[in-house]
């Protein structure tokens, strides 16, 4: 219900909106340049190194040594100073950008299981949104603690900020998080749906500031900004920077580009004709915001990123629970690039679609073997050839690039500088961590180890953090 002097205007358009058309002549000349440019750079490069290869089996392991860390430091810079740039172009385009208002019906999909410690919280952040015209569907998958009570004594219209919310709750039997999104889904009548976890708390401007990229009719979906709430530790802060220099200064690159690569689990929001082209979520891998993102970018659809579509979630507090989740993290998204395999070896199917599965198979399989492989590269060469010095400058080299980053990173979303500190161990202790995971849940993708979901026990560590409630400037949410 809206007062008639408040500032929205509901605007409801129920047509359907196909998606864009691709020009496939274009993407098979760009497969051909490209493939052609890669192959004479191939010949040319061992034309020229081969006659001063020393060919013994000492001259070939230390002459391929050195190729390869020279490899990886070009890669390295590439990879740093590439993603950083168009993260900068993209936040520097976005504050200038202005749209206009646009205030659809809205439907905000919450799937919970044994959530009862903070599905109360959750839905209270959700009540604090500031836009007009939204209902929350919480969608109970047959949960074994109160969480059904819990959500239950929320059913009906609640205040929110703009007026009353329509509070829904559908009981299913347990069936996975993708069918409890479907459920939702397909039960919302909303042409736009947001799927969220069960723990997210979301920032009061994130309807407001995501749904006017929808304005474009070629988008059909924008990612979200995810932050760790429960912070303070020394685990929990590693966690928070790398979601800002790791995760969000990435997504902020795919941006620039609209072709961000996963739709985040803690916040999605989708245009349900996208959802629908795609065929909806499918529970047949352990990354199913992995999997509907290239769903959705296989149909043409455009995804794009709202920083200030702010989604507050909380992280593994040990580190056991800190590994499994990456373990499944990884093997899910290796799960999705194999069930979408023809995009990485058809490049004229979807070139975009190719270029974000290459991008994904690199950070998932060819990235964290290459950083093992040198960091133990260095340590030996430090062992048995008494060069400490070299592998000290190395580890230096890689924290000041991370202090870069993290500085930047920092400023951009106006986040605690207190973060920049980890930034040192970052690259030398978290970072390979979780590189070494993601070999051996790689492994054990490969070789068919069974795995379960698992699940995160949740600590409820209370509502949003209060300076998420500040609504940004004119110049931060354009």
């Amino acid at each position: 219900m809206i007062g008639q002097n408040q500032k929205y205007q509901i605007a409801l358009d129920n047509r359907e909106v196909q998606p864009p058309k691709r020009n496939e002549g274009v993407e098979k000349l760009r497969v051909i340049f490209i493939s052609g440019f890669l192959s004479i750079l191939l010949i040319a490069t061992i034309i020229i190194t081969l006659p001063i290869t020393v060919l013994s089996w000492s001259g070939l392991f230390v002459y391929s040594s050195i190729v390869s860390l020279v490899i990886f430091l070009f890669i390295l810079l590439i990879r740093y100073f590439t993603t950083l740039f168009m993260a900068y172009f993209y936040i520097t385009r976005y504050t200038v950008q202005t749209k206009e208002g646009y205030y659809p019906f809205i439907s905000i999909i919450v799937p919970v299981y044994n959530e009862g410690k903070v599905i109360h919280s959750s839905i209270e952040s959700l009540l604090d949104l500031d836009y007009p015209n939204y209902e929350i569907l919480i969608v109970n998958d047959g949960s074994t603690d109160d969480t059904a009570t819990v959500a239950g004594s929320l059913v009906g219209y609640q205040k929110g900020r703009s007026g009353l919310v329509k509070v829904s709750l559908i009981n299913k039997p347990n069936g996975g998080k993708s069918k409890a999104l479907n459920a939702g889904i397909q039960y919302s009548e909303a042409q736009f749906v947001l799927c969220m976890d069960g723990d997210s708390q979301l920032s009061p401007e994130t309807l407001r500031v995501a749904i006017r990229h929808f304005i474009d009719p070629t988008v059909g979906a924008v990612a979200g900004n995810v932050k760790v709430h429960n912070r303070k530790r020394i685990l929990t802060d590693l966690q928070a920077l790398e979601y800002l220099e790791g995760l969000n200064m990435a997504r902020s690159a795919q941006g620039f580009v609209q072709m961000v690569n996963i739709i985040p689990g803690p916040i999605g929001l989708f245009r349900k004709t996208a959802l629908r082209s795609a065929g909806f979520y499918s529970s047949d891998t352990f990354a199913e915001d992995a999997d509907i993102t290239l769903k959705i970018l296989a149909q043409g659809w455009k995804i794009v990123y709202e920083p200030n579509a702010k989604a507050y979630t909380e992280a593994p507090m040990t580190i056991h629970q800190l590994l499994k989740q990456r373990y499944r993290w990884t093997r899910g998204i290796l799960q999705a690039i194999r069930k979408h395999k023809k995009h990485l070896f058809n490049p004229t199917i979807n070139f975009n679609n190719s270029l974000i599965m290459w991008s994904m198979f690199y950070e998932a399989l060819v990235w964290p073997a290459m950083n093992i492989f040198v960091n133990l590269y260095f340590i030996i060469v430090a062992i048995f050839y008494g060069l400490s010095s070299f592998i000290f400058l190395w580890w230096v080299g890689i924290a000041v690039l991370d202090l870069m980053a993290a500085v930047y990173c920092i400023a951009a979303e106006k986040e605690e500088f207190r973060l920049v500190p980890y930034a040192i161990i970052y690259r030398i202790v978290f970072i390979l961590l979780i590189d070494v995971t993601k070999a051996m849940a790689t492994i054990e993708e490969f070789i068919g180890v069974r795995m379960t979901w698992g699940k995160l026990e949740r600590a409820g560590l209370g509502g949003v953090p209060a300076r998420s409630r500040i609504v940004p400037d004119a110049a931060s949410t354009t």
